[in-house]
């Protein structure tokens, strides 16, 4: 009957919010994306490659849509923001998942160049800082939220590199800062995942190996996991400023 309410329908905690989830074309981005579009968000799905694949993921959302984008380039993270308002005409939620690493052992000092710095810091630190900024008056405008994934590395000596874990840790910092200046209109959090299971470390074997056998839930994370609780932490009103691990209780053993 014509009007006549889907049943769960109401019950969707997201309807009709604006969701913009950058490096969302695979993994914990897609997971995230998913996972508001089926709590009744319009979704924006970004990414600075993976052009295809991005655009099947918007498509097969309820209401999504594809932006391509660089957040490296400040240019194109305003663009970003500018085409997310043109099309939905509003933006309730930033989740800033977008990153970059490269694999370096910790000890080797000499790769650990400049330019890998720059270019982890472009994406993880200067680009969520300039997208973030772009996005603060839309989101005030909705009293809006901000998620950024980080990472365990970002809170432990680890990760997949000394930079990556260094921006990380930037990026920790960031979120705390950011909750005590842009509140109350906007709320700024960071969840903190341990190893995920994605395509980017599906041949990490010996580190996965390590995860089950130390961590005290015995598996690495799934993308949902993550998706999880960035869906909790926009949802929940009050909390603000809070880099949440997600790892199975990993850190509670190294």
């Amino acid at each position: 009957m014509e009007g006549e309410q889907v049943p769960g329908e109401s019950s969707r905690r997201f309807e009709n919010k604006v969701v913009l989830v950058t490096g969302s074309s695979s993994g914990i981005g897609e997971a995230i994306a998913r996972s508001f579009d089926a709590e009744g968000a319009r979704v924006v799905v970004n990414s600075a490659h993976s052009v295809e694949a991005g655009q099947a993921i918007a498509t097969s959302l309820h209401d999504g849509i594809y932006f391509q984008a660089d957040i490296a380039d400040e240019a194109a993270s305003t663009m970003l923001i500018a085409e997310t308002l043109e099309h939905f005409g509003r933006l309730d939620v930033l989740v800033n998942n977008a990153g970059r690493t490269k694999v370096i052992a910790h000890q080797d000092l000499e790769n650990a160049s400049l330019e890998v710095w720059r270019d982890i810091f472009d994406v993880n630190v200067f680009g969520t800082w300039a997208l973030t900024v772009a996005a603060a008056d839309a989101l005030r405008q909705q009293q809006g939220s901000v998620v950024n994934i980080t990472s365990i590395a970002g809170l432990r000596p680890t990760g997949s590199s000394i930079p990556y874990a260094a921006s990380k840790a930037a990026l920790n910092h960031m979120t705390v800062l950011l909750a005590k200046v842009l509140g109350p209109e906007i709320r700024v959090n960071a969840v903190a995942p341990g190893l995920v299971d994605t395509p980017w470390t599906q041949d990490w074997g010996v580190v996965r190996q390590f995860v089950q056998s130390a961590a005290p839930m015995k598996r690495s994370a799934t993308p949902e996991d993550v998706a999880q609780m960035t869906l909790a932490l926009t949802e929940n009103s009050y909390i603000t400023g809070q880099v949440i691990t997600v790892d199975g209780g990993l850190t509670l053993t190294t």
